[in-house]
């Protein structure tokens, strides 16, 4: 089959397209015939050597996708071929609370992923596409928008009328601002570009702050929202922190996702804040299969629909992939097979 390996990781040019042979479907295991494969940031940065420690030169990368079961493995029940199906990227985090294991069984990362004609998924992760999503609505769902769901819904609590403030207009950001009005939120949105401030506006946000125009845009938007942020969604790591704390609401929760911003250049200033305001920041990796399940169904109930900024050829993944460091795209960036 055509699929893609991560190489030497010295770039983006390491991405190298390759013809391996098809997986096969093992016990517990199911096939899954890509036909749409979202990128994310992590993406980049494994080809780049800059996502922990390099990985198998070998590894097909990419962990958000959907296809089409093909064949099912000994044991597998309650899938038949044709069956569209999704599946988040951490494969043995099924239910439950986080635990450090799941990074063991990361699809795109410790075993192949997505970016391949064909792809192993164990059984237990998969969940099956209802026929009223499309494909592109529901391959935007396993990685970045189940990130903001279990900020949101399992690590937020939100409720109607709670304030929201999410960082930036990439794929985690802009399902945080859609799954937050969905839940009846108030929601400013951060960007350095006018234009795309413009164009959340139109997708629901309330309200928008210009970081580049105002650098210290955390009292901004504490004052566009009427009193700060009682979930902060911070996808841009230590470099925002500070601004965060101070766009936070008493009794705020800052749930930090990413490290889109770089290491902080200094500590934390205000990190009294965190005790006078009674904050509390908690770091999330991705969700598990149950959460899948509930955001599936609530975009189903909802018809959401995600904010596609371009669809690229599986032949132009590299170009793809480039394209998305340009970090000059709203919401996600697809390769189609």
């Amino acid at each position: 089959m055509k699929a893609y390996q991560i190489g030497s990781q010295t770039g983006l040019s390491s991405l190298k397209a390759v013809e391996v042979p098809d997986p096969e479907a093992g016990p517990g295991t199911v096939i899954v015939k890509v036909k749409l494969v979202c990128l994310n940031h992590r993406d980049v940065r494994i080809v780049c050597g800059e996502y922990g420690p390099k990985r198998d030169e070998s590894c097909i990368p990419t962990s958000e996708g959907i296809g089409e079961v093909v064949t099912c493995g000994e044991g597998v029940s309650g899938f038949a071929e044709g069956d569209r199906v999704i599946a988040p990227h951490f494969v043995s985090w099924t239910r439950g609370p986080f635990f450090p294991g799941v990074f063991a069984r990361d699809l795109g990362v410790t075993q192949n992923g997505w970016l391949a004609e064909y792809v192993s998924v164990p059984a237990e992760a998969l969940v099956k596409v209802p026929d009223t999503l499309d494909d592109k609505q529901a391959a935007t769902l396993p990685a970045a928008a189940l990130t903001a769901w279990n900020a949101l819904v399992e690590i937020g609590k939100i409720k109607a009328g709670d304030r929201v403030l999410t960082l930036g207009t990439g794929g985690v950001s802009i399902a945080a601002l859609q799954i937050a009005k969905m839940n009846g939120a108030r929601v400013c949105v951060t960007s350095s570009s006018d234009e795309k401030l413009d164009a959340v506006r139109k997708l629901g946000a309330d309200a928008t702050v210009n970081y580049r125009k105002t650098p210290e845009w955390g009292p901004a938007a504490f004052d566009a929202l009427g009193g700060g942020a009682d979930i902060v969604i911070d996808t841009a790591g230590q470099a925002t922190l500070t601004e965060s704390i101070k766009a936070a609401a008493p009794l705020g929760r800052i749930v930090i996702i990413g490290a889109l911003a770089g290491a902080a250049t200094e500590g934390l200033p205000n990190f009294g804040t965190i005790i006078g305001k009674n904050l509390g920041l908690h770091g999330i990796a991705a969700g598990s299969r149950d959460m899948l399940c509930d955001l599936v169904q609530a975009v189903a109930d909802n018809q959401i629909q995600p904010l596609v900024d371009r669809v690229f050829s599986f032949d132009e993944a590299p170009e793809a992939y480039a394209y998305l460091d340009k970090a000059s795209h709203m919401g996600k960036v697809l390769v189609q097979l």
